[in-house]
């Protein structure tokens, strides 16, 4: 009695081989047509006939044709590839993700009135060392899914959450900038006009840490007080006419929100910075305006070490407010360059190194 060990399911390589061999000399002698229709990768099987079947496939968009869930586990997805795809080193990277993402969202004022913004939005994540990458379409999802929502911090959280979940990432960074329009007097007129705001909102979710942080850029006349006492000294001396320099300047001014506080508003921030440094730069002006905003640069010269002390002194003030950054930048009329100051309180906006583009994103252009 002959016994049999039984045929095992996965072919040999031997018969892997015969089976190639049998599958050239067939489509060697097939019309290209014939093999497109058994399989197009067949071609690919055949050295020197790659591309026979080429002029078979179909040229005419398929309007009719429609994905379903068997056809999308089919598609390629390199982002998801196994790790031997990675190229370069195999390193964890702390951000990756888009920049200048779109859309319209609802803010809510202090006076309780919403508005509809354009929004630039950055949306990354971390990503492991052993991951290639990731679906970067899906933080745009994310966002959508909220979009409906009036927009605050707590509404961005949610959307960190949500893509942090779908990217299965530890570390997630949002970031909204838009340009917040706020109602401002002129200084004696009576006019009222809309100044605008370059305003950014950012969640930082780093190690299981979460801040809230707030950036503003506002705009004034800084005056020098040197170039005050000389032009005074002209005149009062040798009688002669003298007018001190004075320029438009900037301040970034960037805060950590508490979380536990009441709400800080976009409001509450620029009335700050004008409590700060009074010589806001003016959207409605007639003569008797201009006067007085020369009468009040006169009682505010200040160099850029005070901008940024002054600045300190009311965030120093505001309970709502942990760490804070100040960048002033006072883009002078007497000189061919700026005078720029940095100044920060509290670890998260620490830094031994300042990009070197920093202060050329101070200019503000109107």
């Amino acid at each position: 009695m002959n016994v049999h060990s039984p045929k095992s399911d996965e072919p040999t390589r031997e018969e892997a081989e015969e089976a190639l061999a049998l599958l050239r000399q067939w489509a060697g002698n097939a019309d290209p047509v014939e093999v497109a229709e058994m399989d197009p990768l067949i071609s690919r099987l055949i050295p020197g006939a790659e591309l026979a079947n080429y002029p078979a496939l179909a040229r005419a968009y398929p309007e009719d044709f429609a994905v379903d869930e068997a056809y999308k586990a089919s598609m390629p997805d390199l982002q998801n590839g196994p790790s031997s795809l990675i190229r370069g080193a195999k390193q964890h990277i702390q951000h990756v993700g888009i920049s200048n993402f779109r859309l319209p969202i609802r803010v809510h004022t202090r006076d309780g009135d919403d508005l509809t913004l354009e929004t630039s939005v950055t949306g990354t994540v971390s990503l492991e060392a052993e991951k290639k990458g990731i679906n970067m379409s899906r933080i745009m999802r994310s966002f959508y899914r909220h979009a409906e929502q009036t927009f605050s911090f707590e509404v961005i959280e949610e959307t960190l959450d949500a893509y942090k979940t779908d990217l299965e990432s530890f570390d997630a960074r949002i970031q909204m900038r838009f340009s917040f329009p706020m109602k401002v007097d002129s200084l004696r007129s009576g006019l009222s006009g809309y100044q605008y705001y370059d305003i950014a909102l950012e969640v930082v979710d780093v190690a299981g840490t979460r801040k809230k942080i707030l950036h503003l850029d506002y705009v004034y006349s800084s005056t020098c007080p040197c170039s005050l006492e000389l032009s005074e000294h002209a005149r009062q001396f040798r009688g002669q006419l003298a007018t001190p320099h004075s320029q438009r300047s900037v301040a970034r001014i960037s805060v950590e929100v508490d979380s536990a506080a009441t709400c800080l508003w976009f409001e509450d921030v620029i009335e700050l910075c004008r409590a700060a440094v009074p010589t806001e730069t003016q959207v409605m002006v007639k003569r008797e305006d201009e006067q007085a905003f020369a009468e009040l640069n006169a009682a505010n010269p200040i160099f850029v070490e005070d901008a940024a002390r002054s600045f300190c002194a009311q965030l120093q003030a505001e309970p709502r407010i942990k760490d804070f950054r100040v960048i002033a930048s006072h883009q002078e009329s007497l000189h061919s360059h700026d005078a720029v100051s940095v100044m920060t309180e509290g670890p998260t906006f620490a830094a031994d190194s300042l990009d070197p583009k920093l202060f050329n994103t101070l200019f503000h252009v109107g």
